[in-house]
C-alpha cells in the first residue's frame, strides 16, 4: 500500500496494490501492520455502507465528544470526498483536502478523528467507511457544505439537481462550529 499524506495534517490518501487478471481484481482494503508502518495505529469499532444517487452531498458531519476517524472508499461510483481540519491545536486548522475516490481507482482517504467529512457523489455511488469509534447521533455536529469561509471547491454538476438533507443544509459556519483543542 502506498499512503501519501495530503493537504491537511494526519490526512492520507491511500493507494492499495491492485492485483488484476482477466477474472477481476483483488486488493487489501485495510492491513494493519502496513497501516501502522503508514503511521495509522486506530482500531475500528464500526464499518459502514451508504449508497447516495448522484449529485448527492453529505456532509460535512463530526461527532463533538467521540471524533471519529474514518477509512473510507468507493466500490460502486464514484465522489468527491472532502475532509476539513478541526483541530485548533493543528498547523492545517480550518483547511481542507479533497480527492476524486471511485470504484476504478480504488483509492481510500484515512481521515482522522478531529476533521469533519462530507463527499459529492459524482454518480450513483456504494461508499464504504470503517470508523474509529461508535456513531453517537446526539453527538453529530454538521458545518454547511458551501460555508464561504472554507472555500470548497465541490464539483457540482449543474445538469443535475443538488440533493442536500435537510439537515445538512442547517448546519453551522466554521467560524461558529464546536471544534477540538
Amino acid at each position: 500500500m502506498k499512503l501519501q499524506p495530503t493537504e491537511v495534517r494526519d490526512v492520507m490518501l491511500i493507494e492499495p496494490r491492485v492485483f488484476a487478471d482477466e477474472r477481476g481484481f483483488f486488493l487489501e482494503s485495510w492491513n494493519r501492520a502496513s497501516f501502522e508502518a503508514g503511521g495509522i495505529d486506530t482500531p475500528f469499532v464500526q464499518d459502514n455502507h451508504s449508497h447516495s444517487a448522484a449529485g448527492t452531498l453529505r456532509g460535512l458531519h463530526y461527532q463533538v465528544t467521540r471524533p471519529q476517524g474514518k477509512l473510507v472508499r468507493v466500490v460502486r461510483g464514484a465522489v468527491f470526498d472532502v475532509a476539513v481540519d478541526l483541530r485548533r491545536s493543528s498547523p492545517t486548522f480550518g483547511r481542507w483536502t479533497g480527492c476524486e475516490l471511485s470504484a476504478d481507482n480504488k483509492r481510500m482517504l484515512w481521515i482522522p478523528p478531529g476533521c469533519a467529512h462530507g463527499f459529492y457523489a459524482l454518480s450513483d455511488t456504494d461508499f464504504l467507511y470503517k470508523c474509529s469509534d461508535f456513531y453517537d447521533a446526539d453527538d453529530e455536529r454538521t458545518i454547511l457544505w458551501n460555508d464561504t469561509e472554507l472555500e470548497i471547491d465541490w464539483p457540482l454538476d449543474d445538469a443535475r439537481p443538488l440533493l442536500v438533507s435537510a439537515r445538512d443544509r442547517a448546519g453551522t459556519t466554521l467560524r461558529d462550529a464546536e471544534t477540538y483543542p
